[in-house]
């Protein structure tokens, strides 16, 4: 990065964001191929939500939609684990690139040489870490919408209709963005904390939320400004690729969703860029030093 660890904690979030957009020239062949092995795919991934491009490969006569009646069973059983192996792959590859840009960032700002084979050698053990990290924040976002059901389920037979019932459930929707934001903020910060310190897990986030004080509001901002984008994006394939088959044809579905690929590509890209500079920004900002030398050597450990 350019600016003097002194110099971040000022950082604006128009300044995060043209600071992470200049990230990649400095190593462009990396990131270049980053894109396309990891970024990619998981773009790609993303985009099919449910794998509901069933209309769309039926136009191209390339999975031709069957009679349920003559489905065989091994296809019903292959149907069924499909959305499975679905969220491990994105679940895997959302690591791997996180793991991937974080590491790249960080050898970019201790000064550590660059290249595409060290970034891929150090993720398996990257992996683990930052695996950890996200199993500790499934598992509370499990617990809370677990007890946010309970609560749901009690309201629906304490109210039984009205009014009452309606502030319900606006109150309990509106808490659980506002939790959901924040989590996803814990994360942003968890997992670059599980990569470049010897922490992970529930210390991890711990140490992410140290980290969060003061920067709440930007962290919440950024997360916001993420989903939004991943969700017009989402909305305009659903709309004119998957449920368009009467109104566009299939020429314009390929071309429409190839660009909101390319361009879901760049939001995940830039969003991951900001995550690791957000890090230094909020390090900055409680005015913990990093030293360089000490990272340095961290990362020379993955490898």
């Amino acid at each position: 990065m350019d600016l003097a660890p002194e110099e971040l904690q000022f950082l604006k979030l128009s300044d995060i964001f043209r600071e992470a957009v200049a990230i990649p020239k400095h190593c462009p062949k990396t990131f270049y191929l980053i894109i396309l092995t990891l970024i990619f795919p998981l773009s790609f991934a993303n985009l099919p939500d449910s794998l509901s491009t069933d209309s769309l490969l039926a136009d191209l006569k390339i999975y031709p939609q069957a009679d349920p009646s003559q489905t065989s069973h091994a296809s019903t059983i292959f149907r069924s684990l499909l959305p499975f192996f679905y969220v491990i792959f994105i679940c895997a590859f959302t690591l791997f690139s996180t793991s991937a840009v974080v590491f790249t960032v960080a050898s970019l700002y201790s000064s550590k040489p660059v290249s595409f084979s060290s970034t891929m050698s150090a993720i398996p053990k990257v992996f683990k870490p930052i695996f950890v990290t996200f199993s500790c924040l499934a598992l509370l976002m499990l617990v809370y919408n677990l007890v946010l059901l309970t609560f749901l389920e009690i309201i629906a037979t304490v109210a039984r209709g009205g009014l009452l019932l309606f502030l319900s459930l606006v109150a309990i929707i509106l808490l659980f963005l506002v939790a959901y934001f924040y989590m996803s903020a814990l994360w942003v910060v968890a997992s670059v904390v599980s990569v470049l310190e010897p922490v992970h897990g529930l210390a991890a986030m711990k140490k992410s939320r140290e980290l969060l004080k003061g920067k709440t509001r930007h962290a919440l901002a950024l997360v916001f400004l993420y989903s939004a984008a991943c969700l017009v994006i989402n909305a305009v394939f659903d709309s004119v690729v998957v449920l368009g088959g009467n109104n566009y044809g299939v020429f314009v579905r390929i071309v429409v969703g190839g660009f909101l690929v390319c361009v879901l590509v760049i939001v995940n890209l830039v969003g991951l860029l900001v995550q690791s500079v957000f890090y230094y920004v909020c390090k900055s900002y409680h005015h913990q030093g990093i030293d360089k030398n000490a990272l340095h050597d961290h990362l020379g450990e993955y490898l």
